[in-house]
């Protein structure tokens, strides 16, 4: 298995779903689910942010009248579905459908084009960048993908090619949650519903024991190793 990563990169008014995530620093967009065919691509991504900016974020990411996948054109006419699946004060987690035309393609549906069939799709959205990274079978050269993509990009966006390599450290949030304990996830998950992880914090790890009915000590210390392995497990993937 091989695997390759790239940042698009897009400048101040190239596009009105990035320029949001340049100006609101909270805001983190990131795919946990992307399968693509011939004919359309979907996807789930997870995101979080501040309430302001998760409210600015709805109305520009769930108009179905924008595309949120356009390299080429600002706006394509391309069908989009758009279904919030989970909403809270600080993140959202949306599902995409759409289908692909001729001069408007997603990234994944250029990938699978140009590598065959089997890739996996990691994608991060933040500040002014939009990263993929990219695993798939074989051994194929994909310097005429990298030239595809950047090739469809309209002004204000350019191509960032990172690295090709034998595949490692892949997935690091399915490798960090396989580690934890479920007394980790009930603590990890009452600490974020009750605003432990707010600015500022809500609660405190005394509020967060007696709702659990657990002794203090036992909630700080799940907390601590439960951040220390987060926080290892993403470090070690993106160093």
């Amino acid at each position: 298995m091989q695997e390759f990563e790239f940042t698009i990169r897009f400048e101040e008014g190239a596009d009105p779903l990035m320029d949001l995530f340049r100006e609101h620093q909270s805001l983190s967009a990131r795919s946990s689910w992307c399968f693509v065919t011939d004919s359309s691509m979907w996807r789930i991504d997870q995101i979080t942010g501040s309430t302001e900016a998760l409210q600015r974020l709805d109305a520009q990411y769930l108009d179905r009248s924008q595309c949120n996948e356009c390299l080429d054109t600002p706006n394509c006419q391309t069908h989009r579905e758009y279904s919030v699946l989970d909403s809270t004060q600080t993140t959202r987690t949306i599902y995409t459908y759409r289908t692909e035309i001729q001069d408007c393609h997603s990234i994944p549906y250029v990938v699978v084009d140009h590598v065959g069939e089997g890739c996996v799709f990691e994608a991060r959205r933040i500040d002014d960048e939009y990263r993929w990274r990219v695993l798939y079978p074989g051994e194929q050269a994909i310097g005429e993908l990298y030239d595809a993509i950047e090739g469809s990009l309209r002004s204000g966006l350019s191509l960032d090619l990172s690295r090709l390599q034998s595949s490692v450290g892949w997935d690091a949030t399915a490798r960090a949650a396989a580690q934890l304990s479920v007394g980790h996830w009930e603590t990890l998950e009452t600490a974020f519903e009750r605003g432990y992880y707010d600015r500022p914090r809500n609660v405190t790890v005394e509020d967060i024991a007696d709702a659990l009915e657990t002794p203090s000590s036992t909630v700080q210390y799940r907390l601590r190793t439960a951040e220390d392995l987060i926080m290892s497990t993403f470090m070690e993937d993106s160093i």
